[in-house]
């Protein structure tokens, strides 16, 4: 596929539809795009379908153009990866765990057509990693997007070490286009992002778990002071503590011992306090 740069793929497939996977897939759809949702049974598929429409409802609610009917008529869903065939990028949304991630990305793989783009969302894995395991690494790369995809502003392109040169344009173009900014850094266990962020959200996990301070003043520290948007414990809570142990892990990994999560985030996600989704993590959102 010749890719021009600053305009979108009319036909986008996502490999996964739950809150990240619903999330990319209504960034293209209210941009025109012809959007495919291929999750692992029927009641996941019907479930995506219900998480985009309820993002759409809310889009249409803060002043999107057009009926909600315009854009769902864009949208369909399958439990079969055959369907994406006919696709120009799709985006592989599954969790973060290694074998999922590769296992998925050779399925998807094996259906496209010559030239299509496969991107992951993969938040910390190595992209190189991940493309040693597929017949086409010169069209992959990362796409990493933020939750809620909605309101962030921001794409990770995450270029792997086979990625064709071209594509890193390309994928600048698809961001700008799809109202976002990019930022392109080259795989690196936790890329920019992960990287910063983990490391900001374990110490200040550590300073809890020494009694430094509380939550809600941690947080207000870096919000008041630093100007973030969020502070770094209630991020946590709406990534969700089990996604940011896994990346710690990673990044424990391959970049050493000052990424080692804190016995206060393992405590609390064996007790399933995952955050916002679990109802209560380093903040009640019961």
């Amino acid at each position: 596929m010749a890719e021009t740069p600053g305009v979108l793929p009319s036909r986008i497939g996502v490999l996964g539809g739950g809150r990240m996977g619903a999330g990319i897939a209504h960034a293209f759809l209210i941009k025109g795009c012809d959007v495919l949702i291929v999750e692992r049974d029927d009641d996941a598929a019907v479930g995506a379908r219900s998480r985009v429409e309820s993002a759409l409802l809310a889009s249409i609610a803060r002043g999107l153009n057009g009926p909600a009917e315009s854009h769902l008529g864009r949208l369909a869903v399958s439990t079969s990866y055959a369907d994406f065939a006919d696709r120009d990028l799709v985006v592989e949304a599954v969790p973060e765990v290694w074998d999922l991630k590769v296992a998925s990305l050779t399925a998807v793989e094996r259906e496209l057509r010559p030239g299509a783009v496969l991107a992951s969302n993969t938040s910390s894995l190595s992209l190189s990693g991940l493309a040693a395991a597929l017949t086409r690494p010169e069209d992959f790369l990362g796409l990493h997007f933020f939750n809620p995809v909605p309101a962030s502003a921001l794409i990770e392109v995450v270029i792997a070490e086979r990625t064709r040169p071209d594509l890193a344009a390309a994928a600048q173009g698809w961001t700008t286009a799809l109202g976002k900014t990019a930022v392109v850094v080259k795989d690196a266990p936790g890329f920019a992002s992960s990287r910063l962020g983990v490391a900001i959200a374990l110490e200040a996990m550590r300073m809890v778990e020494e009694g430094v301070a509380g939550a809600e003043d941690i947080d207000n520290a870096m919000v008041l002071g630093y100007r973030h948007p969020t502070g770094p414990l209630r991020t946590t809570d709406i990534v969700g503590l089990d996604v940011r142990l896994g990346i710690a892990e990673y990044l424990a990994s391959t970049l050493g011992e000052r990424f080692e999560p804190p016995q206060i985030l393992r405590d609390k996600v064996a007790r399933g306090e995952l955050g916002r989704k679990s109802g209560k993590g380093f903040f009640d959102w019961a």
